[in-house]
């Protein structure tokens, strides 16, 4: 089969298209067709030897969501799973191919009426969207601020205030990006690289920061008494410094990360229904086939993306 090699770590050039062997499936586990692969932030990091979450030996063929359809069921694994879309994630490697095997207690069925490319688009964004709203506990009237709004998860954020009732503030790096905010339901918009923009966005009662660094600190000294900060990324390159005695002296709860593992799985249902009925809408900005996960790579690097990045199998 197709897939993707990563030999060793550096920039996005070290992707390299080549064959891998058919894996088949053990007990408990299917075998997926890919037809989309997920890209993200994190598998940016990766590949260049940060730390983070992933950890394995080189080579290895890079990538952990995936949607396509089940073609082969293990022992012990309900035949009926045979033909069905579905969703999944790898557990850290061998998205970037043409089919993969997981464990079949971790697929989700793809709900009827969404289609397949955005339910990869929502199977790790949706989930820490819907996870960090939960964790913000936004309250109908509550002002909502939304960095990197024009991001996989950020665009999912502002529509997710937005129907739990907030007024939403977004916040986006560059003309192109700030100029579709306002369709995913934003009231405001600003471009985090003018100065200014804190001064318009005025008190805030829940920050979601995506970005880290100065845009995180601008964030935080906006929050009102009992406002939380919730953070979730660091587009800027760090994360933002909230030393704890000034989020004690301000009244202002830290939260960091989206809740208990054990209601992922939830989070991910939750995010695939409500796409389904019509209610969120994953911004897919970029596709590009299997061959060209350099290119995608360089792409989310170079901040100029939209949404969310697929690779087309």
């Amino acid at each position: 089969m197709r897939a993707v090699w990563l030999k060793e770590f550096g920039g996005p050039e070290v992707l390299v298209g080549g064959d891998a062997p058919d894996p088949d499936p053990g007990p408990g586990q299917v075998l997926v067709e890919v037809v989309f692969a997920n890209i993200t932030f994190v598998e940016t990091q990766f590949r260049s030897g940060r730390p983070g979450p992933f950890r394995t030996e080189l080579p290895v063929i890079p990538g952990n969501g995936v949607g396509g359809v089940v073609s082969a069921a293990g022992p012990g694994v309900d035949g009926e799973f045979v033909g069905k879309m579905v969703v999944t994630a790898t557990g850290g490697s061998g998205g970037y191919a043409q089919r993969v095997v997981v464990d079949a207690a971790g697929v989700f069925e793809v709900p009827e009426g969404l289609a397949l490319d955005n339910a990869v688009a929502l199977l790790a964004d949706g989930r820490t969207a819907t996870g960090l709203v939960n964790a913000a506990e936004i309250k109908p009237g509550e002002r909502v601020l939304v960095e990197a709004a024009a991001g996989g998860v950020g665009s999912l954020l502002v529509q997710l205030a937005k129907a739990a009732g907030a007024e939403v503030i977004a916040l986006a790096g560059g003309a192109r990006k700030v100029g579709g905010l306002h369709d995913l339901g934003a009231d405001l918009a600003f471009d985090y690289r003018e100065l200014g923009w804190a001064e318009q966005a005025g008190p805030i009662d829940v920050v979601f920061d995506g970005v880290g660094g100065e845009v995180g600190t601008a964030a935080f000294k906006l929050l009102r008494r009992g406002g939380r900060m919730v953070v979730f990324g660091l587009a800027s390159g760090s994360w933002t410094e909230i030393p704890d005695g000034d989020a004690e002296a301000r009244g202002v709860s830290v939260v960091r990360g989206i809740g208990d593992p054990a209601e992922f799985a939830g989070f991910t249902r939750s995010a695939l229904a409500e796409a389904a009925a019509g209610r969120l809408r994953p911004v897919i900005g970029q596709r590009f086939p299997l061959e060209r996960a350099a290119d995608a790579h360089a792409a989310i690097e170079s901040r100029g993306t939209i949404g969310k990045t697929l690779l087309v199998v």
